[in-house]
């Protein structure tokens, strides 16, 4: 293990062996830097994170599909205090991770990219570029989201249609580039989030929303806009 002088290390951080470390890190008080993983240029990490977590499980779990065995995170990023990563992830450049965060393993996350404070990203899920997941967002395993992407604070998604009563493969939304979810809303499993589609805040979506459209309520239904997918723009309709 190789530790450039330039790195900024606080008290009790314990880094085990096979780490690589880029150019002008900075690394909290009491953070745990395990085995492998990989951390790039000007990467400024909290304190009391614990990054390179490997996966543990009981027979009810399932695996994840992981085949990448340790963490990296690329040039430029940010993780905040108390922040909790798995290997297998790769956090892409200028990604910035908030306070309590968990990332699980097998989790890819684009450049420029925002998780908030105490956002959970579940295992095998893949999140675009310059996407904002806000404070308390639940992304559940399996789940995919293109860029730019906004995900609202306490926004809610499954990927388990009968709850474990019977065998389902587990699939979460996928949300397509530009689409924004209000604060939250729940998505049920598998379904399609379409491109710069809206969903208002506390909505229950148990259906594919179409590109362009605007769904509110419980469960979820398309309001009086227009779906102007060939204009590339969203319109109020005047007539009601």
């Amino acid at each position: 293990m190789s530790i450039p002088e330039n790195t900024n290390i606080g008290n009790f951080v314990v880094i085990e062996e096979g780490v690589k470390i880029g150019d002008n890190v900075t690394i909290g008080h009491h953070t745990v830097i395990l085995k492998d993983t990989e951390i790039g240029d000007n990467v400024t990490i909290g304190c009391n994170c614990v990054l390179g977590i490997r996966k543990s499980q009981n027979k009810n779990m399932r695996k994840s599909d992981s085949t990448a065995q340790h963490l990296v995170i690329q040039a430029n990023s940010r993780i905040g205090n108390l922040v909790s990563i798995y290997s297998g992830t790769t956090i892409a450049q200028d990604t910035f991770i908030a306070d309590h965060a968990s990332i699980r393993e097998n989790v890819q996350i684009g450049n420029g990219t925002v998780i908030g404070r105490g956002a959970i990203i579940e295992l095998n899920t893949q999140i675009g570029a310059n996407c904002t997941i806000q404070t308390m967002a639940y992304v559940t395993g399996d789940t995919t989201i293109e860029d730019h992407v906004f995900i609202g604070p306490c926004v809610s998604m499954s990927n388990d249609k009968y709850m474990g009563a019977k065998e389902y493969i587990l699939k979460g939304p996928y949300i397509q580039e530009d689409a924004k979810i209000g604060n939250n809303a729940t998505l049920l499993p598998a379904i399609t989030i379409g491109k710069s589609a809206i969903v208002g805040a506390g909505s229950v979506v148990t259906k594919n929303v179409d590109d362009y459209q605007t769904v509110i309520g419980s469960p979820a239904n398309v309001i009086s806009y227009e779906n102007s997918v060939s204009k590339g723009m969203i319109e109020r309709d005047t007539t009601t």
